[in-house]
């Protein structure tokens, strides 16, 4: 007996896209409708003829394949006549324009939109590009489509057996992930009835005994959730001999000790409620912005002046790899100092963190520690445009000091950072702000002493390869990103080489405290990667978010613009 949820999922009237034409449905038993009125073949081979040549989308079906279908193996010496007066009958039904002779069969042409597997394989597409409650609202809609198992009355055709397995394979998939958008909004408690019943029904199928056991967990229920694991495993040693999949087997240890990125996601917060949250914890000397940065532009630069080759991914980290091997490190850094130096135009993000250290002094809080990406000085040139010091830590990825970082005071002189935890006093969070520059830094001065960029493939993989940066940075630094919330401006995840930060800074492990993310269009799996890290993820352009916390701060808007 199907759930209440279930029905509502799979036992909605389909929607019928122009009720003037026909709508032919395969994703139950076979219909035929127009104006609302069902119009299918009463004759059994007319019926099949017709599912056959629908399965086949537009492709020629040869006559001998026909034939076979309606008929088997010993077809009667009328069959092709037979078949002749069949087709005459279904043009009357669907159009002689429609179902033509084509050597050596026949094929049936139907818009897109007029059959509901099409119109169900296209809305389950589009749903994957939308946020998880669009995507979920989407995926109902696809599966009120189904009627029922697809076609049951060519249950025991072999021809047909295939394509009846993709439809079914479609709707499980298709349902599948519209739990995993479910889950994401928060909805496992309702999951839970349903998938019990589709875990009965599936018994070997691994993803939905995964959702189970995290509707489970979700509910409170972890002691079921890992009793679902082990009927799984028995199940999957009984029927086929293998153990569970490594996500299985993830899953499962990750309920075991309980990891804080199976929790479900955060209700959503209004914009309003998210500026003044953010802003409480800024003057208060709690919040570490984490600014990234485009490096598309910087990309196209470097591969134009070295003729990088244009049917090669242009991903900035390969352009540099490639002139660092065919030229030399020595040119990639001179030009990358060239392009870097010229372009340091403070953003309406840098400027707004540039505006605070003034109401952070009213208030006795400490100044910030901003941590970024950037190679170029834009973060800096911001503070001095609004007359304020800064010091600055930068990351050095060559040389005899690679792995280290060094000091750059206002005055603009330089120190290594030999020992980080006993560089304590040269920092202070209490006199100034802290620009942290995990990737290196273009050094305007003529010998470029402290000049450094993590910026090729051999950069980045020796990066990870070193401890972990909350291990390396001066102590008191170290404390402070230890023990507060971040705020990440100017990240997608869709460039691997921007994800190395978070490994550096925490591993595999949360975040400790709340944290926040603007993107203005994040796509599903950067939306899932935050969440893996516990990060609030809020959907608004950077210059107009940089705006609206301007204004909560009661800053005048020249100040950032």
């Amino acid at each position: 007996m199907p759930t209440r949820r279930q029905r509502r999922l799979v036992g909605a009237p389909a929607r019928c896209y122009n009720r003037q034409v026909l709508e032919f449905r395969l994703l139950g038993p076979l219909e035929v409708v127009r104006s609302g009125e069902v119009v299918t073949p009463t004759g059994q081979k007319q019926r099949t003829l017709l599912a056959l040549l629908l399965l086949n989308g537009g492709r020629v079906v040869s006559t001998d394949v026909i034939i076979d279908a309606l008929w088997g193996a010993e077809p009667p010496r009328t069959a092709a006549t037979s078949l002749q007066n069949f087709v005459s009958q279904l043009r009357k039904l669907v159009g002689s324009d429609a179902l033509t002779i084509l050597t050596p069969g026949y094929v049936l042409r139907v818009p897109p939109e007029q059959i509901d597997v099409t119109r169900f394989r296209a809305l389950v597409e589009d749903a994957r590009t939308l946020a998880p409650a669009e995507a979920a609202a989407q995926l109902r809609e696809a599966l009120a489509l189904w009627r029922g198992s697809p076609l049951p009355e060519l249950a025991y055709e072999a021809w047909a057996q295939t394509d009846i397995a993709q439809l079914e394979e479609l709707r499980l998939t298709a349902l599948e992930q519209c739990v995993d958008a479910e889950l994401e909004v928060g909805r496992h408690a309702d999951l839970v009835a349903e998938l019990e019943t589709l875990v009965r029904e599936q018994p070997l199928r691994e993803r939905l005994r995964a959702q189970l056991m995290l509707a489970l967990y979700r509910c409170g229920r972890q002691a079921e959730a890992l009793q679902v694991y082990q009927d799984a495993r028995r199940a999957l040693v009984a029927e086929l001999g293998i153990e569970p999949s490594p996500v299985l087997h993830e899953l499962h240890a990750k309920i075991l000790r309980q990891a804080a990125g199976l929790a479900p996601r955060a209700p959503a917060v209004a914009v309003e409620d998210h500026h003044a949250e953010v802003l409480k914890q800024c003057l208060a000397g709690r919040l570490v912005p984490v600014l990234g940065s485009d490096v598309a532009a910087l990309a196209a630069q470097l591969a134009e002046h070295f003729q990088y080759p244009e049917d090669d991914d242009a991903q900035l980290t390969r352009v540099s790899q490639y002139v660092a091997v065919m030229k030399g490190s020595g040119p990639l850094y001179d030009e990358l100092h060239t392009l870097l130096a010229a372009s340091a135009v403070p953003t309406a993000v840098h400027r707004l963190f540039a505006a605070l250290p003034p109401l952070l002094r009213d208030r006795g809080a400490p100044h910030q520690l901003i941590v970024t990406t950037s190679y170029d000085h834009a973060v800096e040139q911001a503070f001095l445009d609004a007359g304020e010091e800064f010091d600055v830590v930068s990351y050095i990825a060559a040389g005899r000091h690679r792995g280290k970082f060094c000091h750059l005071a206002p005055d603009r002189s330089g120190a290594l950072i030999e020992v980080a935890n006993t560089y304590a006093e040269e920092l202070s969070l209490e006199r100034r702000t802290v620009i942290l520059k995990l990737h290196g830094q273009v050094d305007p001065g003529a010998e470029r002493e402290w000049e450094s960029f993590v910026v090729t493939e051999d950069d980045y993989i020796d990066y990870l390869a070193q401890t972990e940066i909350s291990n390396i940075v001066p102590v008191t630094l170290a404390a402070k990103l230890r023990r507060s919330h971040f705020l990440f401006l100017g990240y997608t995840m869709a460039d691997w080489n921007l994800r190395v930060i978070l490994n550096r800074l925490w591993g595999d492990n949360p975040l400790s405290y709340r944290s926040w993310a603007v993107q203005p269009e994040p796509k599903p799996l950067e939306r899932e990667f935050w969440r893996r890290r516990d990060v609030d993820v809020l959907e608004q352009p950077l210059d107009d978010y940089a705006e609206a916390l301007a204004r909560y701060a009661g800053l005048e808007p020249a100040t950032i613009g």
